[in-house]
Order: structure tokens, then C-alpha cells, then sequence
């Protein structure tokens, strides 16, 4: 508990350090210079060039050595060419306009950048999109912490069977709003994260939630994305998939 509400006040810092440099005109230079939960002004912000924001490449030396032994294991199913780092901007629920990053599959990372666009520009909110390695790739705590993500190599929560996450292939947003929910043979509920039982009631009213009406769920559907939250055995309501 200790570390985690270490590392908490940790991000926050560094956002508000960051953010003091940030004044001035922001440009897609700026944009390299800066990791996730920076707080960016927007006055700085020419809306006419702001899809440069908006960017994926090839992973950076610092961002792979930081994966290594985290959400990066030696394995023979994805290498680092099958990867790529995305950047955008977010808002998020406190009112500022945040840095996000994520690592995806390079299949996807066209889709992923132009849907965080389209989600910008609708001033839809994501609380945190921060690497997993953040959380030592605990995918509990970055649940717990409502971050949004991509790839990590791990399996399938409660399972052996590995995950699309783990080919960079899938995307999980509002975590704790929107969780993993999965009814056992001995009817008991498995609920990741944990402290979100009380989300699994989509019937519920609260905010964050993704359904058929969410823009997160129009846009990513749109791009050929499968949700979760239409699965049958179990409802994976903040994840999103794409085959290969």
C-alpha cells in the first residue's frame, strides 16, 4: 500500500513539473519530449495541426528497456518489430488534457491512434493511460488505478490461456468502471479488478460505463474491434479485440 500511494504521488508530481514547461506553443517536437500523465495546455494547442499529436513508431530504446522482465518476456509468439508505441492526448477526469502512451501490436496501431483522436476531439474522458510497466505490470493494481492499456504478455485473467493483450492486439479502457466479470460453476463472482463489484451491474447508473451507446464502443467497433462486453461465458466490459 505504501509503494503504491508512493508512485501515486510520484505521477503527480512529475505531471505538474512537466506541465510547468509545457507553456508556449505545444507541437509534435513537444509532444516526443514528454511520457504519459504530462498535463499539456491547450492554449498552446494549433487545432489545425493537432492529428500530429496523435502518433505511433517503432518502440524507443528507454520505453523497451523499461518493458524488459515487465510487460516484455522472451517468448516465440512477439518481438519487438511486432510492436509499436503509440502517443496521444487525452482529457481526463479531473479537467486537464493528459499525454497518453500504450504499446500495441503493429496491426493496430493505425486504428488506435485515429479512435484516441476521435475520442479527443469529443472531450470523451480517460483517467490514466500510463504503460503497465508502471505498475510493475500487475495488471490488478492498473486496473484498480482505472489505467488504460494494451499490451502486456500475461494470460487470460484466472486462466493458463494467453491473452490477446499479450500479442498487443487488445485494448482496455476505464478499467475499474468497466470490469472483467465471469460467474464460477459454483455461482460465485469473479470480478477483476476487485474492488469493482459494484460495476458489474450494467444495469446500474454511473459514469465512465461502456455500452452500445459509448463512443469508445461506436469507434472501436467501427474499426473492426470486438468488445468484450458481448461475450457470452464471461463480460469483459473494457476490453476490446482485434484478429490478427
Amino acid at each position: 500500500m505504501r509503494s503504491s500511494i508512493i508512485k501515486s504521488l510520484s505521477f503527480l508530481l512529475l505531471s505538474c513539473l512537466i506541465s510547468a514547461c509545457t507553456s508556449g506553443e505545444f507541437t509534435s517536437s513537444s509532444m516526443q519530449k514528454l511520457r504519459a500523465g504530462a498535463i499539456v495546455s491547450t492554449t498552446g494547442i494549433n487545432e489545425s495541426r493537432l492529428n500530429e499529436l496523435f502518433t505511433y513508431s517503432t518502440i524507443p530504446d528507454s520505453i523497451w528497456s523499461e518493458m524488459q522482465g515487465k510487460t516484455y518476456k522472451d517468448n516465440p509468439y512477439i518481438k519487438r518489430e511486432d510492436l509499436r508505441y503509440v502517443k496521444f492526448l487525452h482529457h481526463e477526469f479531473e479537467g486537464n488534457v493528459r499525454v497518453g502512451e500504450m504499446i500495441c501490436n503493429k496491426a493496430i496501431a493505425r486504428d488506435l491512434s485515429e479512435i484516441f483522436y476521435e475520442l479527443y476531439l469529443n472531450n470523451y474522458l480517460i483517467e490514466r493511460a500510463v504503460l503497465p510497466d508502471y505498475y510493475d505490470a500487475d495488471d490488478e493494481k492498473q486496473m484498480q488505478a482505472n489505467n488504460t492499456s494494451s499490451f502486456c504478455y500475461r494470460p487470460v485473467a484466472g486462466t493458463a490461456v494467453l491473452s490477446n493483450h499479450a500479442k498487443g492486439m487488445a485494448v482496455d479502457i476505464n478499467t475499474l468502471y468497466n470490469p472483467y466479470c465471469k460467474v464460477r460453476k459454483d455461482g460465485t463472482l469473479y470480478v477483476q479488478p476487485s474492488t469493482a463489484t459494484q460495476y458489474c451491474d450494467r444495469e446500474a447508473s454511473f459514469s465512465h460505463k461502456i455500452d452500445k451507446n459509448d463512443l469508445a464502443y461506436k469507434l472501436f467497433t467501427a474499426h473492426g474491434f470486438l468488445w468484450g462486453g458481448d461475450w457470452k461465458s464471461v463480460k469483459d466490459y473494457q476490453h476490446f479485440e482485434k484478429a490478427e
